[in-house]
């Protein structure tokens, strides 16, 4: 039983399996804390307690869910390809839009870090925050930070990223698709682009947009902040 827990074949099943159960229960409760990716984690989370199965057995399982972490955000470039019409006459205000984002990503982990007096490992850990997984934790390793903690940081970010932004948005009168879609690839990355998605193909294609966007500016800004102010 144990060889067949520990089989990469099972250990996609209960990933996929998980996941799609907590559609199911987010689409019958519609509650924010039933998000699906809360629900899976819990699950998978709870079945490694009870299974005594160690983190690299179901790491090492679980790589070709990590390895489509690239290639899906490579995939959003061609809905992105499809609405290339909305990207013209806009590309200063998305560029500005996408570096102010950035800017604040960062800036706000340095000043909320010296107020309360974090280290300088916690604060490289959490500067990529903004920036989808794949970028973050390569963002974070070249920075000296905890690449296992930035990958939690941001997948948290993600969630509540994409739970809080469509009511802040309609909170706040936005109605255009671009910064609908700017802002929840910028601040929620993949999850939230997920979201976007949802919201309207415009939204999906510039949240998509914004993850690249966001991760190449976090990546040129992280090194001349630190030069700055650290």
């Amino acid at each position: 039983m144990k060889a067949l827990f520990e089989s990469t074949e099972f250990i996609l099943l209960l990933i996929f399996g998980s996941y799609l159960f907590g559609q199911w229960v987010f689409k019958k409760t519609r509650i924010g804390i039933f998000h699906p990716m809360i629900i899976s984690i819990a699950i998978i989370i709870t079945f490694l307690k009870i299974t005594d199965m160690p983190y690299q057995t179901f790491e090492q399982g679980s790589q070709f869910v990590s390895f489509l972490l690239g290639p899906s955000v490579v995939a959003l470039g061609y809905i992105l390809y499809e609405q290339l019409a909305y990207l013209k006459g806009n590309i200063v205000s998305i560029l500005t839009s996408v570096f102010i984002g950035s800017l604040v990503g960062i800036m706000s982990v340095i000043l909320l870090a010296r107020l309360t007096g974090a280290d300088q490992m916690l604060i490289h850990s959490l500067e990529p925050k903004s920036v989808t997984t794949p970028i973050a934790m390569s963002i974070a390793e070249q920075s000296g930070g905890n690449v296992s903690l930035t990958a939690v940081i941001v997948l948290f970010c993600g969630i509540f990223g994409s739970i809080i932004g469509p009511p802040i948005l309609r909170l706040l009168g936005i109605q255009s698709s671009i910064a609908k879609g700017l802002a929840m690839g910028a601040s929620a990355h993949g999850v939230g682009t997920a979201k976007a998605m949802e919201m309207g193909v415009i939204e999906g294609a510039l949240s998509g947009l914004a993850i690249g966007l966001m991760g190449v500016m976090t990546a040129l800004l992280i090194p001349v902040i630190h030069q700055l102010f650290l």
